[in-house]
């Protein structure tokens, strides 16, 4: 894969709480200390504003295409950010188990990152989605990578794609970030807006 990555900033954007030291997030950029994780002021009470525009500031500070990995709260982040903004940078996007931060059994402290936003995202993207994610079920993860034009990948029974369903390691996401490169390299924009 890094022969794939090579003239590209990688950005990963967690979700909720951050992604602790075995979640697969926290592991690949272990394994690829160039790339950039978004740092948000307060993990555990997030800010619909200061999360965007932390993500705002990382993809403006660098001079490259840039790659976003989101998980979860970061998939949603990446929505908000992307309808507001004048996208010209991002090369493509792995956006893995979005949160519904609209189900009634959301947590508070994520209200304001409802309604989430439905419009066609600017660059190419690979939407993953779990049968069994408590978080954000399949049909929810389907209608997102349909309203965000994204291509979508059923990941099957994974529940929401963390450590606490047992994604430290994730050989199988590895794959599905290949793919987003390869949509990048090729030029292939399955989701601008003319």
């Amino acid at each position: 894969m890094d022969d794939k990555l090579e003239g590209l900033q990688v950005l990963v954007v967690p979700g909720l709480h951050g992604s602790g030291p075995g979640h697969w997030q926290t592991l690949w950029e272990r394994d690829h200390p160039d790339w950039r994780r978004v740092e948000q002021r307060d993990w555990a009470h997030p800010d619909v504003e200061d999360w965007v525009s932390a993500l705002d500031q990382a993809v403006g500070s660098t001079q490259r295409p840039v790659i976003l990995v989101a998980h979860s709260l970061g998939c949603i982040t990446v929505a908000h950010w992307g309808c507001r903004q004048r996208v010209t940078s991002i090369a493509g996007a792995l956006l893995v188990a979005p949160a519904n931060v609209e189900r009634e059994s959301r947590p508070e402290c994520v209200a304001r990152f409802a309604p989430i936003p439905r419009s066609r995202l600017r660059f190419p993207s690979l939407l993953v989605g779990s049968e069994n994610d408590p978080h954000g079920d399949l049909p929810f993860a389907q209608a997102l990578a349909a309203s965000w034009g994204s291509r979508f990948a059923n990941a099957g029974c994974l529940g929401h794609i963390n450590l606490a369903s047992g994604h430290g390691p994730w050989i199988e996401g590895e794959k599905l970030l290949s793919e987003v490169l390869s949509l990048a390299r090729s030029g292939v924009e399955t989701s601008l807006i003319p």
